[in-house]
């Protein structure tokens, strides 16, 4: 009796997936604005907290920060900061960094190229990015291999499907493209396959400003309306310890004077680029991270700044990082403390150290993403993907770890709890040792009650075993190749292929724009 009931769900389920019966009462949740529902959870004391940031105005103060590119250090010179040329060291005061502080925005509205797709990024707000930056490209049939064009195409593809995945990133580097004219095959990726917010390389002002007018050019833009609003972001990452290279600072004062979205993020690895401790880690990233929003603040204030956080640890045996560890929960929920205490929003980064699509892969990755859940992270970089430590992106990986973030996506949503929610009558209706599978309570929401998974599997052994016996993995690649094949992207976003198209031709003509080291 009881399978009976549970075959007709099920059938019914399945029915209302393809448009029939129950098609229009079927689930739709809403991934695109999440709220954190968790109290943020620390690991310091409030006077630690205040310890840390106290000590890392003292670095700033005290011990400086080097900085490469000369631009750079007459700006931080010309706001009061003590700089030496010779070494090229600059001394930043702490009054200095208050002014910067004081004047980056709490909350910073993004715009995507669907309206409908604008983020607010502030604290208590949570979004979620695919692995970024990696060399290589890795799936089960084709293995791993050096990021392509087509492989970084078809990433910003899933990414557009899935609405838990909130921004666009850099997941691959396309190694076929000429460094030159990468940045406009990249950008043209983004914009003609999705409507989401996207990224732009900071690899000198050359290729910022093709970035720049891509997207004015793609939104229809112009140069007034393109710097009153946030229509893009990059990652700043510092070369810890204390060091802003010429790139990175260049990507700062480009940003900030077109006031676009700057994530500035130091990687510090506890015990090989950092303080082995957790607490001393935190310290230089904080000390950092204050180094690049006070020179952001300086060439504009108000510039829209995200608090970047990356600290994890290296294996002290082999010096390989390590994601997923308890140091790197720790430092993530320490990082949320300090950011907190800055009011600043703020980028928090997932990942794994596994090499392949395995259980370690699954486990690092989703003490990581707990870790930036529970420590109320504004922006969880690597959320999906990620393996090696950044050293490949994988397309199964991606969709298991969706399913991961879909799930934390949920849990954002309200829970009823009214007296129809209770259901006395339904516990009422149904005998003492009967079921709930045909119960009027249970017959009016089964189609929208539960969850539907992405990839897991439910069914028993086995069903299981009379379907293949296929692992997590092997039904992601089904998953995966499906979508592809199926997408379809945004109209708005391919309407802009043909002036697009028009200047990068032009400026590949003109000999494209090489990356500035």
């Amino acid at each position: 009796m009881i399978d009976d009931a549970a075959r007709d769900l099920r059938r019914e389920r399945r029915r209302g997936r393809t448009g029939d019966a129950g098609s229009e009462t079927s689930r739709r949740p809403d991934y695109r604005s999440l709220k954190n529902p968790f109290l943020p959870q620390p690991i310091f004391s409030v006077d630690q907290v205040a310890a840390i940031h106290d000590t890392a105005l003292r670095v700033l103060e005290e011990l400086g920060v080097k900085v490469l590119l000369p631009e750079a250090r007459t700006i931080l010179a010309r706001a009061g900061a003590l700089v030496d040329e010779d070494s090229q060291m600059v001394r930043i005061g702490r009054d200095i960094v208050a002014a910067a502080l004081a004047s980056a925005p709490k909350s910073i509205r993004v715009h995507a190229g669907d309206r409908a797709r604008d983020l607010t990024l502030e604290l208590g707000s949570m979004t979620f990015l695919a692995g970024s930056g990696a060399p290589n490209v890795t799936d089960l049939e084709r293995g791993r291999r050096p990021g392509t064009l087509a492989a970084f195409e078809d990433f910003i593809r899933l990414v557009q499907h899935f609405d838990v995945l909130h921004m666009l990133g850099p997941c691959i580097e396309p190694q076929d493209i000429d460094n030159r004219f990468r940045h406009y095959a990249v950008n043209r990726a983004q914009l003609t396959l999705s409507d989401k917010l996207p990224f732009v390389f900071a690899r000198g002002t050359p290729q910022v400003e093709d970035g720049f007018e891509m997207l004015r050019l793609a939104r229809g833009l112009s140069e007034d309306e393109f710097r009153s609003g946030a229509h893009c972001y990059t990652v700043i990452n510092t070369n810890s310890p204390r060091q802003l290279d010429i790139p990175m600072a260049q990507g700062i004062i480009d940003f900030a004077r077109a006031g676009q979205v700057l994530i500035i993020t130091p990687f510090c690895l506890a015990g090989a680029m950092a303080p082995i401790t957790v607490a001393g880690a935190l310290t230089l990233q904080h000390a950092e991270a204050l180094a690049g929003l006070t020179l952001a603040q300086i060439v504009r204030p108000g510039t829209p700044v995200v608090y970047g956080s990356f600290s994890s640890n290296v294996d002290m045996k082999s010096g390989a990082p390590a994601f997923g560890t308890p140091e790197h929960v720790k430092a993530t929920l320490g990082a949320g403390q300090l950011a907190r205490f800055t009011g600043l929003p703020w980028r928090s980064g997932g990942g794994s150290a596994a090499n392949i699509s395995d259980a370690q892969a699954a486990h690092e990755t989703q003490f990581a993403l707990w870790g930036s859940v529970l420590a109320g992270a504004t922006v969880c970089i690597h959320a999906a993907g990620w393996l090696e430590g950044g050293l490949s992106v994988s397309f199964e990986k991606l969709i298991t770890d969706v399913e991961a973030l879909q799930t934390v996506a949920e849990l954002c949503a309200a829970t009823p709890g009214d007296e129809d929610a209770i259901g006395f009558e339904a516990i009422a209706e149904v005998q003492p040792g009967g079921h709930f599978f045909s119960a009027g309570h249970t017959m009016a929401r089964y189609r929208t009650a539960f969850y539907e998974p992405l990839v897991a599997d439910w069914s028993n052994f086995g069903n299981w075993t009379q379907a293949g016996s296929r692992t997590a993995t092997e039904r992601a690649t089904g998953i995966w190749k499906r979508l592809l094949a199926d997408f379809r992207p945004p109209a708005s976003a391919a309407a802009t292929s043909g002036v697009l198209d028009e200047f990068i031709a032009r400026r590949t003509e003109e000999g494209g724009a090489a990356p500035v080291s």
